[in-house]
C-alpha cells in the first residue's frame, strides 16, 4: 500500500462508505419504517432514522475497507479503493469512522429510540469486526453467516417507529438473509480469479463452481418460500404475493440456466437481477401495504 497523499478528497471518504451498499441498507430500513402501520410515521423519525442508519453504516463500511485494505489491494475489483491504494491513511479512516459513528448514534438516540441505536450499533459492529476479521477469512460459509448483518436494516427501520421487534420485521430479515448467498455467490463466480489472489475461502474456490451453483439454486427456492411468509401471517395480500412469485420464479430460472450452461456473462446477469429483485420485492411490500386495505 502506498503512502497517503495530501490530495485526499471528500470523494475518497465518500468511497470508503460504500455508498451503493449503504443506499440499499437505508432503502430497506425505510421500507421497514413504513410497514409498521397504515399511517405514515412521523417525519422526524423517518428522516432521523434514515440519516442515523446511513451514518453508522458508513462508519462500518469505512472500517471494513480499512481492515480489508491488504486483501483489497490484491483484487482488481477493489484495488482502487482509497483504503487499498493508500489515498487515505489508517488514521484518517479511523477518525472519519469514529465521527460518523458518533454522529449516527446521536441522531438515532435523539430522533428514534435507544433500542434502534443499540441494534444498529451491534449490527454494524458485527459486520466491521466479527464478519470482516473472523468469518470472511476463515470459512466458505462467510456470506451465509455474515448475511445476518446485511439482513438487519428493515428490522432497524421497524424498531425506529415501533420500538419493538416482532414477527413482521423478522420475516423481512429472513428474506434478505436468504437472498444474500445467491446474490453474492453470483459475483464470486465471475470474480473467482480475483478471490483466488486474495486468499479468501470463497465457496467457488473451496468447493468449486458446480457445488456453488447447486447451493445458489437451493437458496433461490428457499428465498421463494421465505418471501411468501408475509402473506402467510397476513402481513401482506395478493398484490405482494403475485410480485413475490413472479420475481422469485424469474430468479430461479436465471440461476437454473446459469447452472446448466455457465458463462461469466450469465453470472453477471444473475448478480444484476438479484439487486433488481430485492428492490422490486420491497417496493411490492410497500405498495401492497398502502394500496390494499
Amino acid at each position: 500500500m502506498s503512502n497517503p497523499t495530501s490530495q485526499s478528497s471528500w470523494r475518497d471518504f465518500w468511497t470508503v462508505t460504500k455508498p451503493r451498499v449503504t443506499l440499499l441498507a437505508v432503502f430497506t430500513s425505510f421500507i421497514g419504517m413504513l410497514l409498521v402501520d397504515q399511517a405514515f410515521p412521523p417525519w422526524s423519525v423517518v428522516v432521523g432514522g434514515c440519516i442515523g442508519i446511513w451514518l453508522l453504516a458508513g462508519a462500518s463500511f469505512a472500517m471494513n475497507c480499512l481492515l480489508e485494505a491488504t486483501v483489497d489491494a490484491k483484487m482488481k475489483r477493489t484495488d482502487w479503493r482509497p483504503s487499498a491504494s493508500g489515498a487515505l491513511s489508517t488514521m484518517q479512516i479511523v477518525i472519519f469512522a469514529l465521527i460518523l459513528g458518533a454522529l449516527g448514534s446521536a441522531v438515532l438516540i435523539v430522533t428514534t429510540n435507544v433500542l434502534t441505536w443499540a441494534l444498529t450499533l451491534a449490527t454494524f459492529f458485527g459486520y466491521s469486526f466479527i464478519y470482516t476479521l473472523y468469518l470472511k477469512p476463515n470459512t466458505p460459509q462467510n456470506i451465509v453467516i455474515g448475511g445476518a448483518a446485511g439482513a438487519m436494516p428493515p428490522v432497524l427501520g421497524w424498531t425506529a417507529v415501533a420500538n419493538d421487534v416482532s414477527a413482521p420485521p423478522l420475516l423481512l430479515f429472513l428474506i434478505i438473509f436468504a437472498w444474500t448467498p445467491p446474490h453474492f455467490w453470483a459475483l464470486a463466480l465471475y470474480r473467482v480469479d480475483d478471490y483466488e489472489k486474495s486468499g479468501l475461502p470463497m465457496l467457488p474456490i473451496t468447493h468449486g463452481r458446480d457445488f456453488t451453483l447447486l447451493n445458489m439454486l437451493l437458496y433461490t427456492f428457499i428465498l421463494l418460500g421465505v418471501s411468501l411468509l408475509p402473506v402467510a401471517i397476513r402481513m401482506n395480500s395478493w398484490l405482494y404475493a403475485a410480485a413475490a412469485v413472479i420475481l422469485g420464479l424469474r430468479f430461479i430460472q436465471l440461476v437454473w440456466n446459469l447452472k446448466n450452461d455457465y458463462t461469466d456473462q450469465k453470472s453477471k446477469a444473475v448478480f444484476r437481477y438479484s439487486l433488481t429483485y430485492l428492490s422490486l420485492l420491497f417496493a411490492a411490500l410497500l405498495a401492497d401495504h398502502y394500496l390494499i386495505a
